[in-house]
């Protein structure tokens, strides 16, 4: 069956990888739903950002999906911020150099996050009668997280076909898309331009600044500093506004 008549499942996430994710399911020819959650995080400028990229990327549907992972803890990202009633001393990194982003698991780690978005977009898909996941991982400039590398994806496709009645009673098989997994950030801004991404409407920052001009992403955070060297790479300016002037890499 041609994959323009296919349907797909794309989590996304309002940042920069999954909004060119979503437009690479789009330019294969599938049909696309996002799927998105609001799982305890800080930054609720996280899912307003999905919301702009799952309408200006002509999503079938987004559906927004409610999961308190803040619950567990274990992460800097569903702990409150510095001085609001912290109950662990997580704290999202600041000011690494970029070298040493990735060397070992960030405190910006969300326990088994993926594993468990992936699950919810497996019983969507089924629902749908779609066999096709997209994600917007890589493993290239990535910040350390175990579950964005092709060994945990061809583990969960393996799992896909033994926890679904379409994998046990019909034999079919989920795929797990990951385009943007052995791209640089400098490769994925590149790539946005030819699919015609606004990265003006996504959020990538993890520590973001609320201010009487809107909100700023912090230019100091791991997942900035990415992003950052990214645009700098190909020598162009991020069009998201950031708190500080200083915003090298």
């Amino acid at each position: 069956m041609d994959p323009g008549q296919h349907r797909a499942v794309c989590l996304v996430s309002g940042g920069m990888d999954s909004a060119v994710t979503l437009a690479e399911a789009r330019a294969a020819g599938f049909e696309t739903y996002a799927l998105s959650f609001d799982y305890g995080q800080r930054m609720e400028i996280e899912l307003e950002a999905a919301r702009r990229v799952a309408t200006g990327l002509g999503a079938r549907e987004h559906r927004v999906v409610h999961l308190d992972l803040a619950a567990l803890g274990g992460s800097a990202l569903t702990e409150p911020p510095a001085g609001a009633n912290k109950t662990s001393s997580l704290e999202v990194p600041k000011d690494r150099d970029v070298a040493a982003i990735g060397a070992g698991v960030p405190a910006t780690y969300v326990p088994a996050r993926n594993t468990v978005f992936l699950a919810v977009a497996l019983g969507w898909a089924e629902t749908l009668g779609a066999r096709d996941l997209f994600i917007g991982v890589n493993a290239v400039d990535y910040s350390g997280y175990p579950d964005c590398r092709p060994a945990f994806l061809e583990s969960f496709e393996n799992l896909a076909r033994f926890a679904t009645a379409a994998g046990t009673e019909r034999g079919e098989s989920f795929h797990v898309h990951a385009p943007l997994m052995e791209r640089t950030k400098a490769d994925i801004v590149r790539r946005a331009a030819e699919l015609g991404v606004d990265l003006g409407v996504t959020h990538t920052c993890y520590d973001p600044v609320h201010t009487p001009r809107g909100v700023l992403a912090c230019g100091r955070c791991d997942a900035c500093k990415l992003r950052l060297k990214g645009f700098a790479e190909v020598g162009e300016t991020d069009p998201v506004p950031y708190q500080t002037t200083n915003t090298t890499p």
